[in-house]
């Protein structure tokens, strides 16, 4: 008598609590699109001419020789970390030499096809951000937003 009696009492507390929950639905008709005039983002955003990725970037390294040597995903934003073991500079703003391996960052995956061991350009510019990778790795350039990864012709080496 005692069990059923209890049973009784936890359904009569716990019923309003759980069953009568109610939740506002907002109507259709007061959904209004602010921005539907504005051009959605796509995939794929501006990707710059051979030339003007050139004369933005503070450096510019060719090379053959390019590996993903860490990265990073799943929380927050992707970080992918590249090593370029050897190459050649063929345009800096600040640093004349530079020692490899050398390491750059860029936040998305970068297809460097390793076709014909053909070299391929690097566009970086300085680093932005992401100080404690920078300190913990030693890091100075990222990839060149909207640079595209352009084969180098192996007449002009």
């Amino acid at each position: 008598m005692k069990n059923h009696s209890f049973c009784i009492f936890g359904f009569i507390i716990l019923f309003p609590i759980i069953g009568c929950k109610k939740e506002y639905q907002r109507p259709q008709k007061y959904e209004i699109d602010l921005f539907a005039n504005e051009k959605k983002d796509t995939v794929t955003g501006y990707v710059m001419s051979e030339d003007e990725a050139y004369g933005v970037s503070d450096m510019v390294v060719a090379s053959s020789d390019i590996s993903v040597s860490d990265s990073s995903s799943g929380r927050g934003k992707a970080i992918y970390i590249y090593r370029i073991n050897s190459g050649d500079l063929l345009f800096s703003k600040r640093d004349s030499v530079i020692s490899y391996p050398f390491q750059f960052l860029s936040d998305k995956r970068l297809d460097f096809k390793k076709e014909k061991n053909d070299s391929v350009y690097v566009f970086l510019e300085t680093l932005k951000g992401y100080k404690s990778i920078s300190e913990m790795k030693k890091i100075k350039y990222q990839w060149l937003r909207g640079a595209p990864v352009y084969l180098l012709d192996n007449a002009e080496k």
